[in-house]
């Protein structure tokens, strides 16, 4: 059926985002034989969910999860995974960095940080689950690299990203064309930005982890981040632990994401705090995305996220 004249521009910005991304989704359940979704429990993840579940109903999301642990995951994301998995009865793949390092295919990093170590078992949870299509919840208001790329980006045989085989995708098309071996990843959240991120979770009444709400924990300040002790790494001699009222504005490996000093206890306390932020989420909390101005694009070059 052909679309009314006018009827896009009846549509509010979270109601024009939520239709781009269903047909995105929609799209790659017509073209891609075997895709998977991207979840680690975060916000976007958890968005991105949400939104294939609204795709598809009443049937089920016809597609996997993927998750990457690194093995320095928060509990309590870990937990709310777990149980969203449970609710809405899905399948789950899980690729653990620590094997990796308990039969040393991957070497533990001198900084302890573990986030450039999930490439491998990413590609290989791929290769494992012949999987097609890669949905994941990036946005292009995040890093500078991930505004660079496309809906569907082509991923070559061994997972990398070459900016220079981007495909146009004028007036919604998209070129979902891949070699035996190649993969296309799926960025359904691209042009959202946090704001509409929260505006959206705070329309639909989405449940997200506990730590992205004000909540009392032990933290201490490195590198200008408000950091917790975990099996990553404790506190230094010079580094005092405080009890602050903290939240997380993204969720990471546990020894490179920062928590914010915040009060925001409800989504619209935070929808008001990012508001008024001037620093993306990865900007401000991630320590991974600060050892260059190129961190980013050259983990997506190697096959990252």
């Amino acid at each position: 059926m052909a679309t009314p004249v006018g009827y896009a521009a009846q549509l509010s910005t979270l109601e024009a985002l939520e239709s781009e991304a269903i047909h995105i989704f929609r799209e790659v359940a017509g073209e891609f034989e075997r895709p998977v979704i991207l979840f680690s429990g975060g916000k976007d993840s958890t968005l991105l969910l949400h939104l294939a579940i609204k795709a598809f109903w009443p049937s089920p999301v016809p597609f996997a999860l993927l998750h990457v642990d690194t093995g320095h995951n928060l509990q309590e994301v870990l937990d709310f995974r777990d149980n969203v998995v449970a609710k809405h009865n899905l399948r789950l793949h899980v690729a653990k960095v620590q094997d990796y390092l308990d039969d040393c295919r991957l070497a533990e990093r001198s900084d302890g940080i573990r986030n450039p170590l999930q490439t491998v078992p990413l590609l290989d949870g791929i290769a494992a689950g012949r999987f097609d299509a890669v949905f994941g919840g990036a946005r292009r208001d995040e890093e500078r690299a991930r505004a660079k790329e496309r809906i569907f980006s082509l991923r070559n045989a061994f997972g990398q990203w070459d900016p220079k085989r981007q495909r146009p995708e004028l007036w919604n098309l998209y070129n979902g064309r891949h070699a035996p071996g190649e993969h296309v990843r799926v960025f359904p959240l691209s042009n959202w930005t946090e704001l509409d991120v929260w505006r959206y979770i705070a329309q639909e009444n989405v449940e997200l982890p506990s730590i992205y709400y004000a909540h009392q924990r032990e933290v201490f300040l490195r590198d200008g981040m408000w950091l917790t002790e975990g099996p990553w790494f404790s506190a230094s001699e010079n580094e005092e632990l405080r009890t602050l009222s903290v939240r997380y504005r993204t969720v990471g490996d546990g020894s490179c994401t920062g928590a914010v000093e915040s009060e925001a206890a409800d989504v619209h306390a935070v929808l008001a705090e990012v508001a008024a932020s001037r620093v993306t989420e990865r900007g401000a909390t991630r320590a991974d995305d600060r050892v260059s101005a190129a961190a980013m694009e050259d983990r997506k070059r190697e096959g990252y996220f």
